[in-house]
């Protein structure tokens, strides 16, 4: 599970976000009635997010050129067996909140973002 700190995430969720993830072949909805898809305007991904439009839940976040759909992770039925892997975006991190001393890796941005800009 991967801790995002972006201001983005931050503002969608109400604070940072706790997300999981499927690969697109193995994710299998039950229920899409009330899903519905928005442009994320400031995703450097080009990614969408999927909300409930009957409660409002934030559910998942798809980049379209990724082989997996990122699913917030409170969304996900107990027992979920999810740790906690990383920080992204500590960067960006609100001014309300200290970062945990959790010995994670942390990352200014994303890690794929940070791999990339090593290969340039």
């Amino acid at each position: 599970m991967l801790i995002c700190h972006c201001e983005e995430c931050r503002r969608w969720h109400g604070h940072f976000s706790a997300s999981t993830a499927a690969r697109r072949g193995d994710l299998v909805l039950l229920e899409q009635r009330g899903l519905r898809w928005i442009q994320s305007p400031d995703s450097d991904a080009g990614a969408r997010r999927g909300f409930c439009a009957e409660c409002g839940s934030s559910l998942f976040w798809d980049a379209p050129r990724r082989p997996t759909i990122s699913i917030a992770a409170g969304t996900v039925d107990e027992p979920t067996g999810l740790r906690i892997a990383a920080h992204w975006y500590v960067s960006q991190a609100g001014d309300y909140y200290e970062l945990p001393m959790d010995d994670l890796p942390r990352h200014q941005l994303s890690g794929q973002r940070e791999a990339d800009r090593q290969s340039l």
